[in-house]
């Protein structure tokens, strides 16, 4: 017979425990970063170098992207996701891994020209989707920042 593989049974917060002391942040389903809530770019920063795999090199050139096309923009992490917004308008955008691909949500993507192409639950969002094997036209990511900076964002309420 032949024996079975020893599985890690630990519960979801000793896993956690043994992240935080290690000093890497603990990867929640699906491989998203479990960062501290924290507004600025350095917990921005531990979110995307917490990204597993070749997620962290998209995770960067997003960042990137969004820093250069909206200069001043704001930055935290939220509910293990990192925000983009411009200060005194609210979030525009956030970013969350999943296995197979990166999410991008712009939180008033309905208004966008043209619309990023995955519909979400809630009304006025659309999302962009990342996947492993799959290259991002920058170009049209750039557009949709910069028209998303200039839209009144959400408030996170």
């Amino acid at each position: 017979m032949a024996k079975a593989k020893p599985s890690d049974s630990r519960p979801r917060r000793a896993k956690a425990a043994a992240a935080r002391t290690s000093g890497k942040p603990a990867l929640l389903a699906g491989g998203n970063p479990q960062i501290a809530k924290a507004d600025g770019d350095a917990p921005v920063r531990a979110f995307i170098a917490a990204m597993p795999g070749c997620k962290r090199d998209v995770g960067r050139r997003l960042d990137a992207i969004i820093a250069a096309t909206v200069p001043g923009v704001q930055k935290a992490v939220k509910w293990n996701s990192p925000l983009y917004g411009v200060e005194g308008c609210g979030w525009f955008l956030g970013i969350h891994v999943f296995t197979k691909y990166v999410k991008v949500a712009f939180f008033r993507g309905t208004s966008l020209q043209p619309m990023p192409p995955v519909s979400a639950k809630s009304g006025d969002t659309r999302s962009l989707h990342i996947h492993d094997d799959e290259s991002l036209d920058e170009a049209q990511f750039a557009a949709w920042v910069k028209q998303a900076s200039r839209l009144p964002g959400w408030s996170g309420k």
